[in-house]
């Protein structure tokens, strides 16, 4: 089926010698490669038929045997595993034995899956390895199986570490997400972010967890903000007066990035002007991602959401822009924005 469907599309590896490292990604486009958990060869599986055999003989007691299945239908079964097998272009799995096996370099590259405790369990003491383990190989981090309600974990883990595929639970509508939908903004949305030179860098391995020097300083400058007046009704946040809004701005990235402030809440103003000079000194800009969100106080400590959105640093244009806002399910308000002086040095 995978040879009828994708055809000529396939890249199909060459088995005489094992593929060291990844062709160039100008050499595979449009093309398809197979990345699973390959089968088990028959060598392999022949030695479990005959270890089964002998478990079920001894556990007889009229001492009968079991009926052998007709080899011609092994050989042709043999031959269609054979046949899977050449296709696959890059063996998957989980890890197997102890940590220092899976990260040391092997003959062949591959595709290696983690849970996310497992990925922050050994990121504690290892991280520098993992990091050299995604220059050569593909690492990729799912939720753990106790998400039951579909929450997510932080992607900003797996992406520091160097990890090429971050799943993630979609129903849900946390920060998380956000953080998700901001760092795949990149690139003009297209699904595909480059990773950094810092992290492809061979000759200075990068720990995601070691303070770096300050490189950049990215000077937010909040405006005002205006379009809730039209997206909402009167009495949307507050029954007897206007809103009174306020702006949280934040860093996610490496450990020594992350931070967040608060503009001063502007009362009873549908239109509210803060001038606000808000400034983050950042360690690892190429990974940093610009959180923005806007509450409506509520002086019984339950703020009403107002909107948000999530920006690559990375990619931020300096001068003045109209920042346009998010509802809680990332969907884009007609009408609501922040007008916003962005400015790096």
């Amino acid at each position: 089926m995978v040879d009828d469907i994708f055809g000529g599309m396939l890249f199909r590896p060459n088995h005489s010698r094992k593929m060291k490292k990844f062709p160039s990604p100008e050499s595979l486009k449009r093309r398809i490669l197979i990345s699973t958990k390959p089968p088990e060869s028959p060598e392999n599986q022949s030695q479990k038929v005959q270890e089964e055999e002998v478990e079920s003989n001894e556990d007889k007691d009229d001492g009968s045997k079991l009926n052998h299945k007709d080899e011609s239908d092994d050989e042709s079964e043999e031959e269609k595993s054979l046949a899977y097998r050449n296709l696959i272009s890059i063996h998957a799995g989980k890890p197997k034995g102890n940590v220092e096996h899976w990260l040391l370099d092997h003959d062949q590259v591959r595709r290696l899956s983690l849970s996310e405790q497992v990925l922050e369990e050994i990121a504690k003491t290892r991280a520098t390895d993992i990091v050299r383990f995604t220059q050569r190989n593909l690492l990729r981090v799912y939720p753990k199986g106790s998400r039951v309600d579909s929450s997510n974990y932080d992607p900003m883990n797996g992406w520091m570490h160097g990890a090429q595929m971050v799943a993630f639970n979609m129903q849900g509508h946390g920060h998380y997400l956000r953080y998700m939908e901001g760092m795949f903004k990149a690139n003009g949305g297209c699904g595909y972010v480059k990773k950094p030179d810092i992290l492809l860098n061979n000759n200075k391995i990068f720990d995601p967890r070691v303070n770096r020097p300050v490189q950049k300083t990215l000077q937010v400058l909040v405006y005002m903000g205006e379009g809730w007046h039209s997206e909402f009704g009167q009495t949307h946040f507050d029954f007897y007066s206007p809103p009174d809004f306020r702006v949280q701005v934040g860093i996610h990235g490496v450990p020594a990035d992350i931070d967040t402030k608060v503009t001063r809440t502007i009362e009873d103003e549908w239109v509210p002007v803060w001038n606000e000079e808000i400034n983050f000194a950042l360690t690892c800009p190429e990974l940093a991602l610009l959180y923005i969100k806007v509450v409506e106080r509520d002086f019984s400590g339950q703020h009403d959401f107002a909107g948000q959105t999530c920006l690559p640093v990375s990619e931020l244009k300096e001068g003045i822009r109209a920042v346009r806002l998010c509802n809680r399910k990332g969907e884009p308000y007609k009408s609501v924005r922040l007008l916003i002086q962005f400015r790096v040095f």
